[in-house]
Order: structure tokens, then sequence, then C-alpha cells
């Protein structure tokens, strides 16, 4: 048995060095898994990414720590086309439909997720420069998951108008709100020098939106006008060349990769009705580009973390609060939107899933300069926030697609 162990690890440790081997390994492993989710009726998202968590370093260590960085460039394709997809649905026909009403919700679930996480870490201990922090990251949404859920269901209609309308706004919101909220924050700390910091992390968070916008602005005209009486085979080529473009330029020059390619989806959708064809034509991509993005997320997780006291407590703690900001920030913002009961009672639930852009905010907050003037038991409650984020992320990603995908049937049925 021994040998028969030693023999597995000789062979995972050869093997695993190789980035075609452990994207062979992502594809099909999770591809199984995935289907047997699909017994228990859950998403093949919560399949992916349980996968990824069994591959990981903690569990079998087929995918090892250091090949993230190797994969690094298949979840900044799996974003581009995620956010380009979100993007397409800001057709100007649906926003005259839906526009005011999506602008409400969002901003009244905004303040809703981050005054819950703010009181409730008051609550459980928290200061209040900390509580601010945790409660402007808490606004954050994942769209990943949205996104691979509906095209999974090929769900369509009002629902999922409101749904990725909510979805794409977020995160602008969340990162302006984040840099206005760590502004504060380095005030409140009274540290020497927060005062220069957080003017800089103000400067950033706008500066990141209006410069991601451009560039997304840039990147949609040049797909409109080069891709204009092309076939099929040369559109998916340009598309593909140009979200590569600016995505990079999005990650070299430190801009949002999410916004831009929405930005840029916007564009080309609103240019021409006829571009519906450029998305039609991606499809075909997205079902293994989405599967390795949610099975390399799964590698992330730390399992770990479930093991100390402390953090479940606060981790829990703000998970329940948000989630409870979020569901009803939703509905209390479309009431008062006048939104439809449907899209009020089922929406808030879609909210939940918390990834990327969470973790990316709270790294941020770790690797800033404001960190250099604190003492060493307020880094310590930096590194409980940190642990307390990535808790957020592992439960809701696990727990957030199933319940999003009820609500989206639900929210659906009820339209029809």
């Amino acid at each position: 048995m021994q040998t028969l162990v030693h023999f597995f690890v000789e062979f995972r440790d050869l093997m695993s060095n190789h980035a075609l081997f452990t994207l062979g390994m992502l594809l099909l492993v999770g591809y199984f898994i995935g289907k047997l989710a699909s017994l228990f009726r859950l998403p093949e998202i919560t399949g992916f990414i349980v996968a990824g968590l069994i591959m990981g370093e903690t569990v079998t260590g087929i995918v090892p720590h250091h090949m993230g960085q190797d994969l690094k460039i298949v979840t900044e394709v799996a974003l581009g086309l995620i956010a380009l997809t979100i993007g397409g649905e800001f057709y100007w026909v649906k926003l005259k439909r839906v526009g005011k009403e999506v602008v409400i919700i969002t901003i009244v679930q905004l303040f809703a997720s981050f005054g819950a996480v703010l009181a409730g870490m008051i609550l459980m201990g928290f200061d209040l420069p900390y509580a601010l922090m945790l409660g402007a990251i808490a606004s954050a949404t994942a769209p990943a998951a949205t996104v691979a859920i509906v095209q999974s269901l090929r769900a369509s209609g009002l629902f999922v108008d409101y749904l990725y309308g909510v979805v794409a706004l977020d995160d602008a919101g969340a990162v302006i709100l984040f840099g206005l909220s760590f502004a504060m924050a380095s005030g409140l700390l009274g540290v020497s020098g927060a005062d220069h910091g957080s003017a800089l992390v103000i400067a950033h968070a706008l500066g990141e939106v209006f410069l991601s916008l451009a560039v997304g602005t840039v990147a949609g005209f040049l797909i409109h006008r080069v891709t204009r009486k092309k076939s099929s085979n040369e559109i998916m080529i340009i598309t593909l060349g140009f979200v590569f473009l600016a995505t990079a330029v999005s990650v070299i020059f430190e801009l949002s990769p999410l916004l831009t390619n929405m930005a840029a989806g916007a564009v080309i959708i609103n240019l021409s009705p006829s571009n519906h064809r450029i998305f039609r034509i991606l499809e075909p991509l997205t079902p293994p580009i989405y599967a390795l993005f949610f099975v390399i997320a799964g590698t992330e997780l730390q399992p770990s973390i479930l093991m100390q006291t402390r953090i479940l407590l606060l981790g829990g703690g703000y998970i329940l609060f948000r989630a409870m900001g979020k569901y009803f920030g939703v509905y209390f913002g479309s009431l008062l939107g006048r939104v439809r009961g449907t899209i009020r009672t089922y929406l808030g639930f879609c909210m939940l899933p918390q990834a990327g852009v969470a973790i990316g905010l709270v790294l941020m907050i770790q690797a800033s300069p404001l960190v250099s003037y604190l003492q060493s038991e307020q880094i310590a409650i930096i590194d409980t926030m940190v642990n307390i984020i990535l808790l957020s992320v592992f439960i809701n990603e696990l727990i957030g697609p199933p319940i999003s995908k009820y609500a989206l049937i639900r929210g659906n049925e009820m339209e029809a």
C-alpha cells in the first residue's frame, strides 16, 4: 500500500509540473464532478469548485500552488469573456425599459450590504476603521457565477435583464465605495502619512473606473468596425484578439478587466443590432473556459481556515450580515423603483456569490503603503480580515450558485 502511495506521489509530482497535464485534469475531473453535482440538482459550477478543491494542494496536490501563476492567464481570459457577455446585455432598448430601476436597486443594495456588515462587524468587536473596509468589500458581487448559471439554463427575459444590470453596475460601485471607505479608515486610524495615502486611494479608485471604461469603449468600437462584413471564423479571431489585448492592457496598467470588457460589450451591442452575432459566435467557446475558471478557483480555496474557531465566528457573522444586506437591499431597492414582486422576491438571492473582486480588494489593503505605518497588533487585524474574506469566498462560492440557480428558475417561472 505504501509503495502504491509513493508511486502516486512521484507520478503526481512529475506530471503536475506540466501546465497541459494540469489543464487536462482540471477539465476532466471538473466535468465528472460537475455531472455528479447535477444528479443532486446542484449547479455544475458547485461541482467544478469542489473538483478544484479536491485537486488543490490541501487535498490531493494534483495542482501545486506554484502552478497558480501559470494558470492565471485562463482566469483572465474567462473574466474577459464573462464581462463582455454582461456588457452585451446593456442594450439601449433594454436599458430604456429597466435602466432607472436597475440603478436604484444597485445603489440601495450596495449601501445596504455596506451598512449591514459595518454595523455587524462593530457589534462583533471590530473598531470602526476595519469595519468600514469590511463593509465596502461586502458590497462586491461575483459576476462569473451569475453568467455561467444563466447560460447553462439558457435563461432570458426581464428577470435576467435586471440581474445582469445590477451585477454589472455593482462592481463599479463597489470599487468606488471601497476607495472612499479606505480613505476614511486611513484617517480614523490616525496614521502618519495616511491622509496622503487615502487621497491616492480615492484618486486611484476613480481613475481605475474611468480609464477602464475608456479602454473598453475603444476596444468595443474597434471590434465593431473591424468585424463588419466578416465571416464567423474571422469574427471569432478578431473579437478574441481585442478581448485579449483589452484585458492585458487593463492588467498591466492596474485597471479593471471586468469594467473594461463590460464597456466593450456595451459599445458593441449599441453600435449595431446586428452585432448580436458576435456574442452568438463566441458562445461555443464559453463552456470549457468557464469550467476551467471555476475549477481553478476551487484550487485556491483553503479549508484550513475552517479549523480556526475565531475566524469561523467572525466570518460566519460577516457572511450572515452581508447576505441580509444584499437580499433586503435588493428588496427595498425594488420597492423604491416600483419593480414587480417577482424580481423583488428572488433577485436578492442571486447577489450572494463573492469571489475575485473581494479578494483583490482585501489584498490591496494588505499590500498598501498604509500597512507600513501600522503597529503589529493592527497588522494582525488586517490578517484576520483577509481570512474572513477567504472564508466568505469559500462558503459563498459553494452555496451561492445553488441558491442563485433556484432563485433564477423561480423568478423566470413566475415571470412566465
